[in-house]
């Protein structure tokens, strides 16, 4: 009797066939609600709630792990117009301009309470109040304008950790450079020591994954961040006459010296030809640097438009619109 007293209870097989349904259960599930995703997703418009959204998030956590890499680009594209969706507001002339008044009140003096709050569209109401979740914030566009946007960590979260590495890579940077403004109303607002290191970091992107689907916009940003370096914007420019390295921006200038004791770098070697172009007289660069001139722009260009004229030939340099191909400067992708 002792020894069956001390015998331990054998442990009961758990029933294999209970075990085997459930699993199958989740599998049928779950590819029931990834199936149901697209759909889902394309219902999203200006009348659902944050929350509608936030469940669909949850849902792609759980679907973009088993879809494949062209699955997860499309369902990538349907969270853009998902987004977008979600945050249109047709408003009356009257309502567009009570929310810009109470956007830009918000932006300039948060803390104050707004009189005019009720004068608003409904769904500006609603956006305001639960902006903060579901990645949803108000964002500077320029020109004195605030409007809503879908954070750029969203793809760094929701869609990046599943992605292929370069995708992967390209997504969360971009997320993080795209935080805060890169410029407003034709100024820069980050220093040359970051767009320096924005470019570089481009450049570098390029050369480790030189497949990456997302090589076109890598392209484009490095060239961009290779003109606000070396030329700026139209309000804050580099400089304003190029007739030597004292009429250059010192703090940009302090970038492009450092940039050119890089190695192995074509951003390094235009940064050296930048400073070889300082050194240039004006006879010196006309006879050097010819450049394609019409009549009209003979008459007309002025000596800082000769000089970046003849900059942009010297150092290589294309002159690309911000918004082409695609606006790079406000979400995790180019839009």
């Amino acid at each position: 009797m002792l020894l069956l007293g001390c015998q331990k209870p054998e442990p009961q097989p758990i029933p294999e066939q209970v075990q085997k349904q459930s699993e199958q259960d989740e599998t049928v599930d779950l590819s029931l609600l990834c199936k149901n995703l697209e759909k889902n997703m394309l219902a999203i418009n200006a009348e659902r709630t944050t929350f509608a959204l936030e469940q669909i998030n949850q849902d792609l956590k759980l679907c973009l792990p088993l879809s494949t890499f062209a699955e997860q680009q499309h369902l990538l594209k349907l969270s853009n117009q998902m987004y977008n969706n979600f945050l249109s507001v047709d408003r009356t002339a009257l309502q567009q301009l009570a929310f810009e008044e109470y956007a830009f009140d918000l932006s300039q003096h948060p803390t104050i309470q707004q009189n005019h709050f009720e004068q608003l569209n409904l769904r500006d109401q609603y956006l305001l109040k639960h902006k903060g979740q579901a990645y949803i914030e108000m964002y500077d566009t320029g020109n004195g304008q605030v409007n809503y946007r879908r954070s750029p960590e969203y793809l760094a979260r929701i869609f990046a950790p599943y992605m292929p590495k370069a995708e992967q890579v390209f997504i969360e940077n971009l997320a993080t450079q795209n935080m805060q403004p890169v410029f407003s109303d034709q100024i820069l607002i980050i220093e040359p020591y970051e767009i320096s290191a924005r470019a570089l970091f481009w450049e570098e992107y390029l050369n480790q994954y030189p497949k990456s689907s997302y090589r076109k916009d890598a392209e484009y940003l490095l060239q961009m961040y290779t003109l606000f370096l070396f030329k700026g914007m139209n309000d804050s420019p580099v400089s304003d006459t190029y007739l030597d390295k004292y009429a250059i921006q010192s703090s940009s200038l302090d970038e492009i010296e450092k940039l050119a004791q890089v190695k192995n770098s074509h951003l390094a070697f235009q940064a050296n030809k930048f400073l070889q172009f300082l050194q240039l007289s004006e006879q010196q660069r006309l006879k050097e640097i010819p450049v394609q001139l019409s009549p009209k722009e003979q008459q007309s260009m002025s000596e800082k438009q000769l000089a970046l004229k003849q900059l942009d030939e010297y150092l290589g340099l294309q002159n690309l619109s911000l918004s082409n191909p695609r606006d790079c400067f406000s979400d995790a992708v180019c839009l």
